[in-house]
């Protein structure tokens, strides 16, 4: 087992052979875990949403969050692409739909805000502790 000052080291030989021209490309790290159901609360979607806006079949996201699956290296790489910017990967996928999303006549990045707004619940439960303690009249 290397230790992490070694593995630091191969990294730093490896960008200096890259550089020097003797070695081409470069691997990319794809994450062995990816919390599918945590990506798509953060964006606010349904199962059935997420499936359709990225291209996914409805039943590997039931059983990538249901745990009885796990997603290949090339369906984790997107899922991760997904979380870091969904705005890019919506636009690769489908630049006019996604313009004509956003409101624009051109295809545009756009920066996705993860934060969920605290309030909208709070009126939901008023409104429903109000319905609930209305007598509905019937003739």
């Amino acid at each position: 087992m290397k230790t992490q000052f070694e593995q630091m080291m191969d990294g730093l030989n490896d960008v200096e052979a890259f550089l020097a021209g003797g070695q081409e490309g470069f691997k990319a790290y794809v994450p062995q875990e990816v919390d599918v159901k945590a990506i798509r609360n953060r964006l606010g979607m349904t199962q059935a949403k997420f499936s359709d806006t990225f291209g996914f079949s409805l039943d590997a996201i039931k059983h990538w969050e249901g745990g009885r699956r796990t997603p290949e290296a090339p369906a984790r790489t997107l899922l991760t692409v997904i979380a870091k910017n969904p705005a890019a990967v919506l636009t690769a996928l489908n630049p006019t739909a996604f313009a004509v999303a956003v409101g624009t006549s051109q295809p545009t990045t756009v920066r996705a805000s993860r934060r969920r707004n605290r309030h909208a619940s709070r009126g939901n439960r008023t409104r429903n502790a109000y319905s609930a303690g209305r007598k509905r009249i019937t003739k």
